[in-house]
């Protein structure tokens, strides 16, 4: 069975792609994408095996 590890990642919205691709480059793979605590600001929930 896989063991996941989990990350919380703030994302701004001018700059998303870019954060999301250095996540990605490390491995993280993208979750979920929900609203931040206000209008300019996302939160991303990755995950990458153990």
């Amino acid at each position: 069975m896989t063991k996941w590890e989990y990350v919380t990642v703030p994302l701004l919205v001018h700059a998303t792609k870019q954060i999301l691709d250095n996540w990605g480059e490390d491995g993280w793979e993208l979750v979920a994408v929900v609203p931040g605590p206000n209008a300019e600001q996302l939160v991303a929930y990755l995950k990458r095996p153990k």
